[in-house]
């Protein structure tokens, strides 16, 4: 009797869920303050992470940014300064899990406690798998996803005493779909969502709802990590477009943020197509940027 009652129960709240997110389409969600919060974003010095600082900045939040790149993260930390925010600026390796807990506790003496964390340092290597070296698809892996796990632990305990922070995985459309030539890159994105589901779950299941988490999952960004991508049915992204799309995310507290947002309807209209059907649309869809291939730079 009483699995019928939470079936019952499951459907009511699938369809008020259903009803919710119809209403919140014509009702502007509500943002929060991020002004004087304390955010650390790792890989600060380039791209996506670069241009979420100067976001975070403008709205007078307290920066600490890492970057492997001494010049890159001083660059963006004068630049956020002159957007009127205090910045604190650290070269980090963010593969090494020692140097993250040693940086750690820097920051956390010389700062304070973070509030808000977006892991975003990230390593691509294109190249078919036999052409892959050996350390760079550990450093892929290093980088992409175990960093997250010693950054978050080491800053989590705060946050759960407080119940009260947000914590902010950047994954990647090849989290949710395969594509060539990126397998330790997209094995390791994979990874990147299922750790932002998974912790996520058990926050909740702990009861410390007021840490908030978002995962974001664009499609190709023109950071230059990856060389002349282009493909029919995407757009290739500008960092900024992403940064923003980020940054109104957090604001938010929106658990996962598809850019473009009409992503998310392609991805689940795909779970749904045969094999062969979803081998006609990746020729469709004809992605294609410089990789290694047999020991060769080609465009694929």
């Amino acid at each position: 009797m009483n699995i019928i009652l939470d079936l019952l129960l499951l459907l009511l709240i699938i369809s008020y869920s259903y009803l919710e997110s119809l209403v919140k389409l014509f009702i502007p969600r509500r943002r929060k303050s991020v002004a004087g919060e304390i955010v650390l974003i790792t890989g600060a010095g380039h791209g996506i992470g670069r241009l979420t600082a100067y976001e975070f900045a403008k709205r007078k939040s307290r920066l600490v940014l890492w970057d492997i790149n001494k010049p890159g993260v001083e660059e963006t930390a004068a630049e956020c300064r002159k957007l009127g925010a205090t910045v604190h600026a650290y070269v980090v390796d963010c593969s090494n899990r020692e140097e993250i807990y040693s940086a750690v506790a820097q920051v956390k003496k010389e700062v304070g406690d973070v509030s808000i964390l977006v892991n975003n340092a990230g390593a691509i290597y294109p190249a078919d798998l036999l052409s892959t070296k050996d350390e760079e698809i550990a450093k892929t892996f290093e980088v992409n996803i175990l960093g997250h796990f010693w950054i978050t632990k080491a800053l989590l305990p705060s946050m759960m005493q407080r119940n009260y922070g947000h914590i902010v995985t950047v994954a990647s459309v090849c989290g949710h779909g395969v594509i060539p030539y990126l397998i330790p890159y997209c094995s390791s994105k994979f990874a990147a969502v299922g750790f932002h589901r998974a912790l996520t779950a058990e926050l909740e299941a702990l009861g410390k709802t007021g840490i908030k988490t978002s995962c974001l999952c664009p499609v190709f960004v023109n950071t230059g990590f990856t060389k002349n991508p282009s493909t029919r049915l995407w757009p290739v992204l500008e960092t900024d477009d992403v940064a923003r799309s980020l940054i109104d995310g957090i604001l938010t507290n929106k658990k996962m943020i598809f850019v473009p947002s009409y992503l998310s309807i392609s991805l689940t209209l795909e779970r749904f197509l045969p094999e062969r059907a979803l081998a006609t649309l990746s020729r469709i869809q004809n992605i294609r940027f410089e990789a290694v291939v047999g020991h060769k730079t080609k465009t694929h």
